[in-house]
C-alpha cells in the first residue's frame, strides 16, 4: 500500500517492494499523485519507489521558486531515504524531474547509483533560451504562466490580464548556462541513461548531459518530441516501451560499463562521430528581417511553407542518413548592430531541424555566424539535396530581434533589417545507409527489444 510520508515540510509517497533493491527518487513539480501508477510499476518489477512535490507545489509547503532549491531538497530527502534504509538510490525523472535528479545525485554521490533523466530541461537560462541567446517563447510562456507566475493582485475584477502575474524576470535574467551544474557533471561516477527526443526542444541539452557525465552513460536518441512515447499508448520505442527500456536499464546497473549512444533511425544505430563538410549553394541570399512579417515557425517534423527568406542548397548526396547535429557556418552581413539568425533545415518539405543565434555586428561588414543545430535522426535517398532556410526571425518559438541591440524580451521598437547571405557551408552528420546498424540480438539488455 502506498505510504505518505513528510521530510522537511516536503511532500512523498512511498510504494515499497519486497526486494532489497535501489529505490527509485521521482521529484516532480506536477503533483506526486500522477506518478503513483508508475511507481506501482516500479513495485512489481522489485524497485520500491518515491514520488514527492517539489518545495511549494501541490502537497510541499513553502514557495515554488523554479531551479532554486532543488539540490538542497533533493539531498535532504535523499538522507531521509537513507534512515528509512534506503542506502542505494536510482533518481529518476523527465523534463524538470530530471533536473531534479542530476542536482540529487550531484548533491548526494555516494548515495545515488544510477541516474534516469529523460528530456531533461536542466535550468533555468537552459530551458528559457537558445544556446546562441535566443529567447524561447512559446514553450516558455506557456509553462511560467501556468506554473511558477505569482498572483500580482487580488483584486481580478480591476487588474489587467497582462498585469496579473509577475516573477518573469527571474526566467528572463537568468543565465545562459548553469555554471555549477555543469562543472559538477564531470566529476560523478554513477551511470547515467539520457532519453531525448529528436522533436524535443532540448535536444541538444540532452546530448551534451551524456557527453558531459563522468560516469558510463547510455544515450538514447529518437523521433520522439518532449512527451516521449507516453502521449500515445500504442506507441513504441523502437519496439520497446519507455518503461521497459528504464526498466532494462536500471536491472543492468552493477554491470554497466563504457559509453554508448544509439539512434532510433529505420532501427537502431550505435552513434559514433562523423562530419561530412560541404559548400552550400547559395540559392537566394539576400532578405529582409521583418518583425511585423516574421519567419513562421512550425514544429519540429511538421510540413514547411516557403516563407520570405534566404534559401541554400546542399549538393546532390549519396545515399546515407543524418544522425547528429549539423554545423552551418555563414558569410553574411546585416544592417543593424544587433541580429538573430535563424537555419531551419529540411527534406521533402518536412522541418528536420533549426537553430537561432544573436550575433553583434558592425553594420554593414561582413560577420562569420556559426549555428549549431541539434542532432536529428534521418534517412535520405542518394542524389538528395537538403534545403536550409535562412531567416532572422522564428516566431512564436522564439521572440522577435528588434534590430536595435535592446533584450527581445523588453524591447518595444521594433525595426525591419536587411540581410545578406555570401557564402555558406556545413559540416552534416552523414553515415553510410545501415552503417552502425545493431542487430537485436547484439543490443544491450537495456536497449534490445
Amino acid at each position: 500500500m502506498p505510504r505518505d510520508f513528510t521530510v522537511a515540510g516536503l511532500a512523498h509517497t512511498l510504494v515499497a517492494a519486497d526486494r532489497d533493491a535501489p529505490v527509485v527518487l521521482i521529484r516532480t513539480p506536477y503533483g506526486r499523485h500522477h506518478h503513483l501508477a508508475e511507481a506501482e510499476a516500479w513495485r512489481r518489477r522489485g524497485f520500491s519507489c518515491v514520488v514527492g512535490d517539489v518545495r511549494g507545489r501541490h502537497g510541499s509547503a513553502g514557495r515554488f521558486r523554479p531551479y532554486r532549491n532543488e539540490a538542497v531538497d533533493g539531498a535532504t530527502v535523499v538522507d531521509a531515504l537513507a534512515r528509512l534504509g534506503f542506502r542505494r538510490v536510482i533518481a529518476a525523472g523527465s523534463s524538470y524531474a530530471a533536473y531534479c535528479a542530476v542536482t540529487a545525485a550531484i548533491a548526494r554521490p555516494d548515495a545515488v547509483v544510477g541516474v534516469l533523466a529523460a528530456v531533461p530541461a536542466l535550468g533555468l537560462g537552459e530551458t528559457a533560451r537558445e544556446p546562441g541567446g535566443a529567447a524561447r517563447l512559446a514553450c516558455r510562456v506557456g509553462w511560467w504562466g501556468e506554473h511558477a507566475a505569482t498572483a500580482a493582485s487580488a483584486d481580478l475584477a480591476a487588474t489587467p490580464v497582462v498585469d496579473l502575474v509577475t516573477g518573469w524576470d527571474d526566467l528572463w535574467a537568468a543565465p545562459a548556462r548553469t555554471a555549477d551544474l555543469w562543472r559538477a557533471l564531470p566529476r560523478l561516477t554513477m551511470p547515467l541513461l539520457a532519453v531525448g527526443g529528436l522533436h524535443d526542444p532540448f535536444a541538444a541539452d540532452t546530448e551534451r548531459l551524456a557527453r558531459c557525465w563522468g560516469g558510463p552513460t547510455r544515450l538514447v536518441l529518437g523521433p520522439w518530441a518532449h512527451e516521449l512515447d507516453a502521449a500515445e499508448p500504442g506507441a513504441a520505442l523502437a519496439g520497446r516501451r519507455i518503461g521497459a527500456l528504464y526498466l532494462a536499464w536500471a536491472r543492468a546497473l552493477p554491470d554497466l560499463r563504457g559509453d554508448r549512444a544509439f539512434y532510433a533511425v529505420d532501427g537502431w544505430r550505435r552513434h559514433t562521430a562523423s562530419a561530412l563538410p560541404v559548400a552550400l549553394e547559395v540559392v537566394r541570399g539576400e532578405f529582409r528581417a521583418d518583425p511585423d512579417r516574421p519567419f513562421r515557425s512550425v514544429p519540429p517534423g511538421a510540413p514547411i511553407t516557403d516563407d520570405p527568406s534566404g534559401v541554400l542548397l546542399t549538393p546532390p548526396l549519396p545515399g546515407g542518413e543524418l544522425r547528429g547535429g549539423t554545423t552551418v557556418l555563414l558569410d553574411a552581413v546585416a544592417d543593424a548592430p544587433d541580429a538573430d539568425w535563424v537555419i531551419r533545415l529540411s527534406h521533402n518539405g518536412i522541418q528536420l531541424a533549426h537553430a537561432i543565434t544573436r550575433v553583434r555586428h558592425r553594420p554593414g561588414e561582413p560577420t562569420r555566424v556559426a549555428l549549431e543545430l541539434p542532432p536529428v535522426g534521418h534517412a535520405v535517398p542518394a542524389g538528395a539535396r537538403l534545403r536550409l532556410e535562412v531567416a532572422g526571425h522564428h516566431w512564436p518559438r522564439h521572440a522577435r530581434n528588434p534590430h536595435t541591440g535592446e533584450d527581445p524580451v523588453r524591447a518595444t521598437r521594433l525595426h525591419p533589417s536587411r540581410r545578406a547571405v555570401r557564402h555558406a557551408g556545413a559540416r552534416l552528420p552523414w553515415h553510410p545507409t545501415g552503417s552502425g546498424e545493431v542487430r537485436a540480438a547484439d543490443l544491450p539488455e537495456e536497449i534490445a527489444s
